[in-house]
């Protein structure tokens, strides 16, 4: 069976120069399909909410969502890493209920690290959730959580000042015993800086060719879903969307014209001659007879 990758094999993976495979996935069916794929690590993202619940932002997303997910993802890839998103409102909210909500996430869920989205603001916190022995990986960049307050998914980093305080961001985080650092929708000029300044992986979303490992939504990756939109920092690998709406089409065409089911999607008696006698009296209108 595939082991799970180790916080030492993953740092040994950036030092050798061997790229990071990363995938969201947020049922077992797609956890199971992920791993027999090879991914190395599987993000049980706060995504969710956009593409599974189908909320406008991950913010609506609760604690209990995540952790009712990520179980299901644990089950269907026991081989595989498993970081979980804390989601909105589940930290900086002080040491104590911070420290509370990651354990859940790690005792309930059965993740094995957890996600934080913010800057050098965050170093208590990882601190903390480190020491109590709990990995942590940071998320730089583009925030999703903080969506209303940058003004929308814009890239960042595109202003020296901006790109001096990811830098610094990063290193923080890096000290305060982060494992890894996602980079999201950040320019490629910094996003390989900022992998060049750090002993630990970057993971890279929209940040361009320079970091350490890459990690695609599961449903944009595969175009899963109705009205997905072309993004350019997305390659999709295929359009299941198109080839389950068809199939579902093609089964209710079948049934409203009685092509399904046919006779042999039914079970007949073995003994077909002698069906009216195995048969209840009462389907044969109460006398035995048809």
């Amino acid at each position: 069976m595939k082991q799970a990758l180790t916080l030492p094999r993953l740092k040994a993976m950036k030092n050798n120069n061997k790229p990071i495979a990363m995938v969201t996935a947020y049922d077992y069916p797609s956890a199971m399909l992920a791993e027999e794929a090879g991914v190395d690590m599987i993000l049980v993202g706060d995504s969710l909410g956009n593409v599974v619940l189908g909320y406008d932002t991950t913010v609506p997303v609760k604690l209990e969502d995540m952790i009712y997910h990520t179980r299901a993802v644990v089950r269907g890839a026991p081989g595989t890493m498993i970081v979980a998103d804390m989601p909105f409102a589940t930290y900086r909210l002080g040491p104590a209920d911070t420290l509370r909500n990651a354990a859940r996430l790690m005792q309930d869920g059965g993740a094995h690290a957890v996600k934080l989205e913010g800057g050098a603001e965050l170093a208590d916190e990882i601190r903390l959730l480190t020491q109590a022995g709990i990995p942590v990986l940071g998320h730089i960049g583009l925030t999703p959580q903080s969506v209303h307050q940058i003004g929308g998914y814009k890239v960042q980093g595109k202003s020296s000042a901006e790109a001096e305080k990811m830098l610094q961001d990063a290193k923080t985080l890096e000290q305060a015993g982060a494992f890894g650092i996602v980079l999201e929708l950040v320019t490629e000029e910094l996003a390989a800086a900022v992998s060049r300044s750090l002993s630990v992986p970057t993971i890279g979303i929209g940040a361009g060719r320079g970091c350490d490992g890459q990690v695609l939504v599961f449903h944009d990756l595969l175009r899963y879903g109705s009205g997905i939109r072309d993004k350019r920092f997305v390659k999709s690998y295929a359009n299941i969307g198109d080839t389950i709406r068809d199939a579902i089409a093609e089964y209710v065409n079948d049934v409203k014209s009685k092509a399904f089911p046919e006779e042999k999607h039914g079970f007949p008696l073995q003994d077909s001659n002698n069906a009216s006698q195995a048969m209840p009296a009462k389907m044969y209108g109460g006398e035995g007879k048809p």
